[in-house]
């Protein structure tokens, strides 16, 4: 996974475009989450300008819901969603109560679940877990452009 950092590819004025929600511990938090995502980055195609792909939309969208899951599974109480935008990609941020560290289960093509963070890892641009003094926070970016490259996984290439 490459370091968070801004190739300063996005117009200064978008950088740092965010919208957040305190999700309630219920089953519709999880579509809740998912549905800001598309709101977010439509609203940031459609009022800004900011030219984002259906596979961005898409990735976003399926880590969004993997990350929230896995908190609403582990964490007791509430989760906290951030998106925004940085450089040329969004950033996920999901922060919950729970201080425990995720860890990825090795591959295994015969387990079945448990492929949540494995999936999160092989289609974003970085991925990075912080313990806090009240949880964690885990943060995923995903490209907002396609890999000119083809790369299989939407990342941009070294």
């Amino acid at each position: 996974m490459e370091p968070f950092s801004s190739d300063g590819c996005t117009p200064p004025d978008l950088e740092g475009l965010r919208t957040s929600a305190a999700l309630g511990g219920g089953g519709a938090c999880i579509a809740e989450a998912r549905h800001l995502a598309a709101e977010f980055l439509s609203d940031v195609r459609v009022g800004h300008g900011l030219r984002i792909s259906t596979r961005a939309e898409e990735v976003t969208q399926l880590v969004v819901s993997e990350l929230v899951t896995n908190a609403r599974k582990y964490a007791a109480g509430p989760v906290q969603l951030e998106l925004r935008i940085a450089g040329d990609d969004v950033e996920v941020v999901v922060a919950d109560s729970d201080p425990r560290l995720p860890v990825a289960c090795a591959a295994d093509p015969e387990r079945i679940g448990r492929h949540g963070l494995e999936i999160v890892r092989a289609v974003c641009e970085g991925f990075a877990v912080r313990r806090g003094s009240t949880g964690k926070r885990i943060s995923a970016r995903v490209a907002l452009h396609d890999d000119p490259h083809a790369h299989p996984a939407g990342r941009r290439s070294a």
